[in-house]
């Protein structure tokens, strides 16, 4: 899809032309461009290489989005590399090693990315879908933001984007001088997701070094400074993305969703277990879903009682608080009107915040501080 006063297909193909592939090739006519899409200024595209090339490709990768860069109209420039068959599997780690992330697109780096003017990076994450992670995840990015914090929101599940909907974001987001993107805002807090970038319906048919590649962009190529926490809404489950973003990220902790089942209490404990091994510390434990308040005022434990809370002293590590059913909860994420940012003092949205505030009295727990303006009573 191209805009009608933007850069057009055969233009950005023009300036892929003027990119040479390793084999001496343009890159258009090795035949390693794949998924070109421009829309309204904003270009993405994939070099689908040998995954073995990853390291040498990535100059490659930077020259082609540069060439495409220069091109008139060109807002801004997603270019990622991808593999067309699987890498070989490592062996596996020794038991008492912590598992070592795949090399990542760009140059085929493991170590920590550079996000200058963030404070705390803070991944919400679960180990299994379905628990209400990404609901947590705005109302705790609003709820620190109602406590006097500078807040980004960062939707790294690039498979099934929520957050531009729970937010009622649905425009394309603008570029910077430096054609870096800028994050869109809504009641407060910053905001990024790869739904933002394309339309809501539309499939993220990606393989794995492209998904990391593009969450990798949205954490480096996104102007998110000057704010205090960003808030990760992570992929759920523990596959390679997870574990990409927990070692390549520089993660000052995470917080773990879980309703208060047993089936669901299992995929939390692997969450825990992924960043214990990957050395990210967990700042506590939320219960979604708590509970069902009836018309009587009694409560009805719909998936059990107090799981997450007996899982969070298990593992000794901090319990943040109980979420329960609540109806206004649901129908603010599906409207793009969150409690926490609609109703701010209301009592769905005081939940909410007592979590953050928690949250923050685990950072400071931890010695790693949203910001040193932000204070924390105990």
């Amino acid at each position: 899809m191209t805009s009608r006063s933007g850069p057009n297909r055969d233009q950005i193909l023009a300036a892929l032309a003027t990119v040479s592939a390793p084999n001496g090739k343009t890159l258009p006519d090795a035949g390693l461009v794949q998924g070109l899409v421009i829309r309204d200024g904003n270009v993405g595209f994939a070099l689908e290489i040998d995954p073995a090339q990853a390291a040498a490709m990535e100059d490659v990768r930077a020259a082609a989005a540069e060439a495409v860069r220069a091109v008139p109209g060109v807002l801004s420039v997603t270019a990622v590399l991808t593999a067309h068959n699987e890498a070989p599997s490592a062996p596996a780690p020794k038991p008492e090693a912590a598992p070592q992330a795949p090399a990542h697109a760009q140059g085929g780096k493991t170590g920590p990315l550079d996000i200058p003017g963030v404070g705390a990076i803070v991944a919400v994450a679960s180990g299994k879908g379905g628990v209400g992670k990404s609901t947590l995840a705005v109302n705790l990015a609003l709820g620190l933001h109602a406590l006097g914090l500078k807040v980004g929101l960062l939707d790294a599940d690039v498979y099934g984007p929520s957050i531009p909907r729970m937010l009622g974001l649905n425009r394309k987001p603008d570029a910077s001088e430096s054609k870096k993107l800028i994050p869109l805002e809504a009641y407060g807090i910053r905001a990024m997701s790869i739904g933002l970038i394309v339309e809501e319906d539309t499939p993220m048919i990606w393989r794995g070094p492209m998904v990391q590649s593009a969450i990798s962009q949205m954490l480096v190529d996104v102007e998110w400074a000057p704010i205090d926490v960003l808030i990760v809404d992570m992929p759920p489950g523990t596959g390679d993305a997870q574990l990409t973003l927990a070692q390549r990220v520089p993660m000052t902790g995470a917080v773990i969703v879980s309703t208060p089942q047993e089936i669901a209490l299992i995929d939390a404990r692997k969450a825990v277990a992924m960043f214990e091994k990957t050395r990210v510390p967990i700042l506590g434990v939320v219960e979604n879903m708590a509970w069902l308040e009836m018309p009587d005022g009694s409560r009805n434990h719909i998936f059990g009682e107090g799981g997450a809370r007996k899982t969070a002293e298990k593992l000794n590590v901090p319990f943040l608080g109980e979420v329960p059913l609540i109806t206004a909860i649901r129908e603010g994420g599906d409207e793009g009107r969150p409690v926490s940012g609609v109703e701010p003092d209301g009592a769905s949205a005081s939940v909410f915040k007592q979590i953050a505030a928690g949250l923050m009295a685990s950072l400071k727990n931890t010695g790693q501080k949203p910001a040193p303006r932000i204070v924390v009573t105990d």
